[in-house]
This record gives structure tokens, sequence and C-alpha cells, in this order.
């Protein structure tokens, strides 16, 4: 029972800094991984974020380069987002979904802020429904629960990516249709 509250009481309180609260200043790595401890929920010492999964993440593209060896406040913000994405989505649909929640959204400041507000909504819903699931003689009951409310999240969030790659895909079709047609039209006039 304990356990349960005081995962109730993190649902409930802990969240990400907002974005005027993130360093105005860079940091080194070491002061990265340190700092991103504080931003997402962790329960086991080993699932924090490395140094090479970092490296990684920059590799794959989802994270910019950093600055020399310095990371910023909208690498801090991309941390934050990549961080708690990563429980639910594969690198591939991470990166379209970075794309267009902080690049596209006009700002990586507007975009994380974005993300923090739909993040403590569903924090505060997981912890009001943990209310009906406080009896330790349920712990399985409870389990399941969570994890079905887990899998039609996931089945609602993995066809939005679909429907996201698929209008994606024909945003970036347009203009080779049009390249195209243009350019039969030129053949057919001469």
């Amino acid at each position: 029972m304990e356990d349960q509250t005081h995962l109730q009481a993190r649902l409930r309180e802990q969240r990400p800094v907002d974005w005027d609260q993130l360093p105005d200043f860079s940091l080194y790595m070491d002061q990265v991984l340190s700092y991103m401890d504080r931003q997402v929920l962790r329960f086991d010492g080993d699932d924090g974020l490395t140094a090479a999964m970092v490296n990684n993440y920059t590799k794959a593209g989802l994270l910019p380069r950093a600055d020399g060896k310095k990371y910023s406040r909208e690498h801090l913000a991309y941390l934050t987002v990549i961080c708690v994405l990563k429980q639910v989505f594969s690198s591939k649909d991470m990166g379209l979904l970075l794309d267009q929640e902080l690049k596209d959204s006009g700002s990586v400041e507007a975009g994380y802020r974005t993300f923090c507000r739909s993040l403590d909504s569903s924090m505060a819903l997981t912890a009001g429904q943990m209310d009906q699931h406080q009896d330790p003689e349920k712990l399985a009951d409870s389990a399941i629960h969570f994890a079905l409310l887990s899998y039609a999240a996931g089945a609602a969030s993995r066809r939005y990516v679909t429907l996201l790659r698929h209008r994606r895909g024909e945003m970036e079709e347009k203009p080779v249709r049009e390249k195209r047609s243009r350019q039969k039209k030129e053949e057919d006039a001469e």
C-alpha cells in the first residue's frame, strides 16, 4: 500500500520543469545526466539516461548535436521528451513526433510546453485512476487494469502515428507530383 501511495503521489506531483526553469546556460554531459534524473519519473537505479544513450540519440537524429561539449536548454527539452517517449515508441516514431512537436511547432519552447501540458494531464489522470485500485489484495487486478489502459492508449497512439506518417508522406510527395505534372505538360507542349 505504501508503494502505491508513493507512486500515486509522484504521479500527482513530479513533473519536468517548465521551460522558463530549464537552465539558460550550457551544461556538460555529466551535468545533463544528473539534471535529467530529476526531469522524469524513475524507479530503478539502472533505468537512467547515460552518455552512450545521448550519443545514440544524436546519431539517430533525434537530438541536435551539442555545441562543442555543451548542451543547451533546447537539448534538455529534447531529452525530456525522448526519455518519456522511449517508453512507448521506436526511434523512428519518436523522430517523426519530435519533428512534429518540437521542430514544426514554431519553436522548441512551444513544443516543449505543449508536451508538458499533455504529460501533466496524463499523469494526473493515471493518479486519479489509482484511487480505485488501492486494495493490496488485488494487485493483479490493478496491474491488468493499467496494462489494458496502456494497451488501449498505445493502440490509439500507434494509429495517430500512422496517420501522421501518411499525412507527412503526402505532403512530401505533393511537390514531386507537381513537378512531374509540370514536366509532362512541358513535354506534351513540345
